[in-house]
């Protein structure tokens, strides 16, 4: 792949840390590793440093590909944002991607081995919140020695990292950008979230979260749960115009069979999902986003909840986006705006539902685009 905006061929790191971690749940953790990517160099000054924070089923591999034989294949997931070139230019920024702590790319997560029983954690595998990925991406950016971060970026939970990041270490951030996200979920996400896991939990493979002792994996009830969850990722106009009421076969055949042809993209994307993703690190992560409430502590004020933040900001909303709508991003930018902090906005007109962020929509890439120029060192 000749590509000259692509980053190339990437190979991911492990970061190990012995210090122990006390999670917001008050477990605690002896010790964890990070797996994470970085891109572009950081300059002399160390000032150019950005991370990615990533979404529920994202990862540390976010731009470049792993495979010279298959790089389609293998693409990072915001590979159309972050290139030479690309609105996140590795010309000038330092980029990190990394795999939060819970995840299943390789950190430290359900998966990895219980030093306590010589085991997979499974279900013993405490729950983690936004605030205790960004402690551990705190630890990462120490080993990197990188004191401030130029910028932390994220969309839909990403986003959310990016303003706890602002929060909890103010003086180590100074753009957030938070896109498609929201200061807390509305309680119509939490029910979302809440069938999408007792699709889980109800499978008879998952064995009470230890299914790898059993070799075996939940895989009907994580498939449901991601067809559960794809349906809210996309606009109804967008279903409408990619499969509208579209037969497969092009007539009526009176089963519970595949007859339309958004049944075959929701099945399809379901078994996909289903066959890389781990059901235990799906459930925790929804867990996070259902507790990350930054006003919870403050009475639900949010104004008093961002007074902690000294970033200047950059918001973006979609249009057609009803899980992450636009007010919700609104609220953030009149709390940030009320506090007196500087905030660029931008809601953009994009047919394509919550997934917009993913996507290389013009408008969106320009203003981002625009606005990274303008921090750019």
């Amino acid at each position: 792949m000749n590509d000259p905006r692509s980053v190339g061929l990437v190979v991911p790191q492990t970061a190990r840390f012995d210090q122990e971690i006390l999670l917001k749940s008050g477990a605690r953790l002896p010790g964890f590793e990070l797996v994470y990517e970085t891109y572009g160099a950081l300059n002399a000054a160390r000032s150019n440093a950005v991370l990615v924070c990533h979404a529920l089923s994202g990862s540390h591999h976010v731009a470049g590909y792993h495979d010279a034989a298959r790089p389609e294949k293998t693409l990072g997931w915001w590979d159309n944002l972050v290139g030479p070139g690309k609105p996140l230019d590795t010309n000038k920024f330092f980029v990190v991607g990394v795999n939060n702590l819970g995840g299943c790319y390789g950190s430290t997560g359900p998966m990895s081995i219980n030093p306590e029983t010589g085991k997979p954690y499974g279900a013993d595998f405490p729950l983690v919140t936004v605030e205790d990925w960004v402690e551990a991406q705190a630890r990462l950016a120490d080993q990197l020695g990188i004191a401030t971060w130029a910028a932390v970026i994220g969309g839909s939970l990403g986003g959310m990292q990016a303003l706890q990041w602002t929060l909890e270490y103010p003086e180590r951030v100074r753009h957030g950008i938070v896109i498609a996200s929201a200061p807390k979920l509305s309680a119509q996400n939490i029910a979302f979230n809440e069938v999408a896991r007792q699709a889980i939990l109800s499978d008879p493979d998952f064995h009470g979260g230890h299914y790898y002792e059993h070799g075996v994996v939940p895989r009907n009830g994580l498939r449901l749960a991601r067809m559960v969850g794809h349906i809210t990722y996309l606009s109804d106009d967008q279903m409408a115009e990619k499969f509208g009421r579209q037969l497969r076969h092009g007539e009526h055949r009176f089963n519970y069979d595949v007859e339309f042809e958004i049944e075959s993209y929701l099945r399809y994307q379901g078994d996909k999902f289903a066959g890389f993703f781990d059901a235990n690190t799906y459930l925790l992560t929804t867990k996070a986003l259902d507790y990350f409430d930054p006003a919870f502590a403050f009475g639900g004020d949010l104004r008093a909840a961002l007074a902690r933040a000294q970033a200047d900001f950059f918001v973006a909303s979609f249009t057609t986006d009803w899980r992450f709508a636009p007010e919700r991003s609104r609220e953030i930018v009149y709390a940030l705006l009320h506090n007196g902090l500087r905030v660029s906005y931008a809601e953009v007109e994009c047919d394509a539902g919550h997934d917009s962020f993913l996507l290389d929509a013009p408008h969106y890439h320009a203003a981002l685009a625009a606005y990274l120029e303008g921090i750019a060192p």
